[in-house]
């Protein structure tokens, strides 16, 4: 018998009373200062941190810098939570926690929970609202911006059993989190590694001729094509933001597709063709790109270039990943909230060509690095995703008890 199990049969062996979360802890909402937009309003001197739904974190922690500051004329008409504050997004991503780190000032699209009952562990009940928004957001009304009342958020019920058991609750989901971070942090010291000899691969002597991309290759732009257009089948194609969020150095199979009709009038891929995203929101990302390896021709729209060669197209990719490609793209990018590369000064960054075979030797290095850090189904990736799911089962049974007369 566990521990967990010894203080639930010593302390509350015919289960746990539900209350509701409004009377767990006192409740309120965040505010946007007056007048809203204003610049004066985000800065100056004795700035501090404006917590939107964007920062707050996965971790149940807020980002450690905050995209807006808000000054000390607009404190004093904004709603401010000190460290240690339980909050919660009841927007957009919905159900998100975080129990701040620092005192801030929050927007009202954000649930405050303070003054917590004597009886009730903040971790414990940080988990328990996260838990309850993993059924509740899916009945939120609203379609491209989902809500939920104070009147349904503060009704919703919770189980409270005693604080040793909470506690012991808290221990052992920490011992989880703990044990993902350490894996995550290898992974990171893993990325860098890799990146590190990639670099190193990727360097040349004056032995190895350079070229620049239009001379070995033709670039081509792409237009059309929004995410509106995806259709359940028909002609695969890659979205410029899917090079982002979605796939890796290659890929051979599609996320999307377009009908045949749309498809006709779009940009066309064809196998070991190179797409490149050329906007982005920032310098770091813009040219991400994707080599296609797969047999279908596909096709692409707008924000994205294709680049036609007759290299190997896992050294391209994996060139485009380089330091020194980003010293390149760097002088070639325009724009401040909006980051873009023309294909035409594209053309002229200058890559070194070994021959094919070293190429390809160069290749088979790189693509064991990438599965290690990369692939889910193998390695690092893959042994967090599995801890992940791990701690997710486990936290449910947790948090899960008998009611009282149930």
């Amino acid at each position: 018998m566990t521990k967990l199990d010894r203080l639930i049969a010593e302390l509350c062996p015919d289960g746990v009373e539900y209350v509701e979360l409004g009377t767990v802890a006192y409740f309120r909402r965040g505010s946007f200062p007056q007048p809203y937009g204003n610049r004066e309003w985000y800065d100056g001197e004795g700035a501090m941190p404006f917590v939107q739904v964007a920062d707050v974190k996965n971790d149940m922690t807020l980002v450690d810098d905050t995209k807006r500051k808000i000054s000390t004329v607009a404190q004093p008409m904004s709603v401010f939570v000190p460290t240690g504050t339980v909050i919660v997004t009841l927007q957009g991503t919905i159900g998100r926690v975080a129990i701040t780190q620092y005192d801030s000032y929050v927007d009202r699209t954000l649930a405050i929970f303070e003054k917590l009952n004597e009886n009730v562990n903040r971790k414990y009940f940080a988990l328990q609202v996260e838990k309850i928004f993993q059924v509740k957001a899916e009945t939120a009304r609203g379609s491209t911006i989902k809500t939920i009342t104070k009147e349904e958020f503060t009704s919703f019920p919770i189980p409270l059993p005693p604080l040793p058991i909470q506690r012991e609750i808290v221990r052992i989901l920490d011992n989880f989190t703990e044990l993902t971070a350490e894996l995550t942090a290898e992974l990171t010291a893993r990325k860098k590694q890799y990146n590190y000899y990639r670099d190193e691969l990727l360097t040349f002597g004056d032995d190895v001729p350079m070229a620049t991309l239009g001379e070995v290759g033709e670039i081509i732009r792409g237009s059309g094509l929004q995410k509106s257009d995806f259709t359940e089948s028909g002609v695969g194609c890659i979205h410029y933001g899917q090079i982002y969020t979605y796939y890796g150095t290659f890929a051979s199979e599609t996320k999307s597709f377009v009908s045949p009709e749309l498809a006709a009038g779009l940009k066309k891929v064809n196998t070991n063709d190179i797409i490149i995203a050329v906007t982005s929101e920032n310098v770091e990302d813009v040219c991400k790109c994707v080599a296609w390896l797969g047999e279908d021709e596909i096709v692409t729209g707008g924000h994205s270039a294709i680049f036609k060669h007759k290299q190997n197209p896992k050294y391209i990719a994996y060139y485009l990943q380089t330091a020194d490609f980003f010293t390149q793209k760097r002088k070639i990018a325009n724009g401040t909230k909006v980051i873009e590369v023309s294909p035409k000064k594209l053309e002229n960054v200058i890559i070194p060509l070994p021959p094919l075979q070293e190429q390809e030797r160069i290749v088979s290095i790189l693509d064991r690095f990438d599965a290690l850090t990369t692939d889910i189904s193998s390695g690092l990736p893959a042994e967090i995703v599995a801890r992940q799911k791990q701690y997710e089962y486990y936290r449910d049974k947790l948090l899960t008890f008998k009611e009282i007369g149930a």
